[in-house]
């Protein structure tokens, strides 16, 4: 294999690679890095109603509307609610398994569910209906 050959093979192994790492969506303002290297991250508020139990991530039928993607202070998690108490969300599958998913990010102040990874992507405020697609 020539030199050109090689390098584009390479590359072509990078791109894939970054692309089904994608475990962050670049402008989310709910994650903050500060100064002395420290990251913050924010989840969506619970709501003033009280919630009811908990739908695990263990459990399949708590998914049938796809996964809720949400930076925790543990990472990108797949969780069955906005909110990602603890026992609804579960390691992250992006990249390795295609599934509805949305992904709740914080943009100028406000929660919004986005069909990817992507600010530029259709973004729709957490207070409307959800828009998953399979990825």
């Amino acid at each position: 294999m020539n030199a050109v050959q090689h390098l584009a093979a390479l590359s072509a192994l990078a791109l894939a690679a970054t692309g089904a790492c994608a475990q962050f969506v670049k402008g989310n303002e709910a994650v903050t890095r500060s100064p002395d290297g420290t990251t913050r991250v924010e989840t969506p508020p619970l709501p003033s109603a009280t919630l009811g139990k908990p739908c695990p991530a263990t459990r399949p039928t708590c998914t049938a509307s796809g996964w809720r993607m949400v930076e925790t202070k543990d990472g990108i998690r797949e969780c069955t609610e906005f909110y990602a108490r603890p026992e609804t969300c579960r390691a992250s599958s992006f990249g390795v398994e295609k599934r509805p998913r949305q992904w709740i990010v914080k943009s100028k102040g406000q929660w919004l569910q986005c069909e990817r990874p992507d600010l530029g992507s259709r973004c729709i405020s957490l207070h409307s209906l959800p828009n998953s697609i399979v990825q």
